[in-house]
């Protein structure tokens, strides 16, 4: 391999490293039998939400993974790899993949990272599970408004009882 072949795929591995250190999230999927129109959908799927899918080399992945302080991946990168990078969102590339897996068989989940730590097959579909994070913040959001609405309830029916008191 000529020299510049080899600075080439250094350069790429130090990509792909850089991707997985910015990631907040990491999905590692084989997607051996799926359609043309099956990829095409997913693609779109997740670049809607932000989200990037690569299919890489998994000799680049390996040396990528390990430049990234990620250990234990190697068992991972075995057959065809697709990659899905996050950076915006952690549960997105999960959600997403695990929903469409199962419309489409054929797309299996192999493992992921989470915030630059190594998750395993069943760590990624457990985050799967979650609510996105607009979920996430809308159910934040509807605990904080909680004790407001609470008291503005109590003093409408000071304010009513008064009233009717008044009245009477």
């Amino acid at each position: 391999m000529s020299e510049a072949a080899i600075a080439k795929k250094a350069e790429i591995v130090t990509e792909v490293a850089k991707q997985f250190n910015a990631a907040e999230s990491v999905v590692f999927v084989d997607y051996r039998g799926l359609t043309v129109d099956e990829d095409t959908r997913l693609r779109k799927q997740l670049r809607d939400a932000n989200v990037e899918m690569h299919v890489i080399k998994n000799s680049i992945l390996v040396r990528a993974a390990k430049e990234a302080g990620l250990e234990g991946l190697e068992e991972v990168f075995v057959g065809p790899t697709a990659v899905a990078f996050s950076n915006d969102d952690v549960v997105a590339p999960a959600k997403i993949i695990n929903d469409f897996s199962k419309e489409a068989s054929a797309l299996e989940i192999k493992g992921g990272v989470v915030e630059d730590r190594v998750a395993t097959l069943d760590e990624v579909i457990d985050l799967a599970k979650l609510p996105n994070r607009d979920g996430l913040l809308s159910m934040l959001l509807s605990v904080l408004q909680a004790p407001v609405r609470n008291v503005a309830y109590g003093l409408n029916a000071v304010i009513e009882k008064s009233n009717d008191e008044d009245a009477a």
